[in-house]
């Protein structure tokens, strides 16, 4: 998967978490849970991309 695919599919992650972190601040709690999960995902994805983009550099 190329780097800019792996971005756009963590803003469209990201984009959806919105929703659920709008009903988190309405005080839905198991909304609050899937923002925290879709967090750590975004963190994951995050290192994937950092892996990802040094091991195009050192190629």
């Amino acid at each position: 998967m190329s780097v800019e695919a792996m971005v756009q599919k963590m803003i469209d992650d990201l984009t959806a978490a919105l929703v659920d972190a709008v009903k988190h601040d309405k005080g839905n709690n198991a909304a609050g849970t899937r923002v925290r999960k879709a967090m750590q995902e975004a963190k994951a994805a995050a290192q994937a991309v950092r892996v990802q983009v040094q091991a195009d550099k050192s190629a």
